[in-house]
């Protein structure tokens, strides 16, 4: 159990790092959408060659598709709930990607947990792909509050629960194996994948092109192609 837990923190861990970052140090403007780009087209790759994969084995289309919708839901739920709080643009779009980044990273240490306890070899490419997505992910956000006035200490521990939470899925994933043989990661990445897609929609993809302009989709392109020679 420790070893998935410790593969939850590890994996999240880039998204308290890089937002600490983002407050410490003032990142233009430009860069922030660029990197927000990269991060777009990692997740992407991700999606597509990871999350859909791992759900493709366990799941029939049917069951794929639903809980696809259910991970849409989940985040266009919790989007609104962030929208009625800190409205739409500023810190409200902000957090509509800090949101995305834990219908993100739960779902995908929920996996990392059952892949432990199943003894299924663990993908380092999609280990170290969700750490370095979780980089801009983190900046673009983080910049946007620390902007706002957030301080540091307060993104910070805004990130430290979010990596704490990941940590605490995967050891639950971990604990499911135990209680029944048919665990599997296939619901979670379904979930995790449609999440993610809703999320790049609404929120880290329109933020990468109001900020980084045209080099938004270079780097998108970059940050897809990169991921996916990191799984080849």
């Amino acid at each position: 159990m420790l070893e998935a837990f410790g593969l939850g923190l590890l994996g999240a861990s880039s998204l308290l790092f890089a937002g600490l970052l983002a407050c410490w140090f003032d990142v233009p403007t430009r860069l922030v959408g660029i990197l927000a780009g990269f991060g777009a087209g990692a997740l992407i790759a991700a999606i597509s060659f990871d999350l859909i994969g791992e759900a493709e084995d366990a799941l029939s289309l049917w069951q794929f598709s639903l809980w696809m919708l259910i991970g849409v839901a989940v985040f266009l739920v919790a989007d609104k709930m962030v929208e009625s709080r800190f409205g739409q643009a500023g810190v409200g779009g902000a957090m509509g990607i800090v949101v995305g980044s834990v219908v993100d990273g739960v779902p995908e240490s929920v996996i990392f947990g059952i892949q432990v306890g199943t003894d299924f070899p663990i993908s380092l490419s999609f280990l170290a792909a969700v750490f370095v997505s979780n980089i801009p992910q983190s900046i673009a956000p983080s910049a946007d509050l620390s902007a706002a006035g957030w301080s540091a200490r307060r993104v910070g521990v805004l990130w430290f629960w979010i990596v704490l939470a990941c940590g605490i899925a995967a050891a639950l994933g971990f604990l499911v194996t135990d209680l029944t043989s048919d665990a599997q990661g296939g619901r979670a990445a379904a979930l995790a994948a449609g999440g993610l897609l809703a999320m790049l929609t609404n929120s880290l993809m329109p933020f990468a092109y109001e900020r980084g302009r045209a080099l938004a989709g270079a780097a998108t392109a970059v940050g897809f192609c990169v991921s996916l020679l990191g799984s080849s």
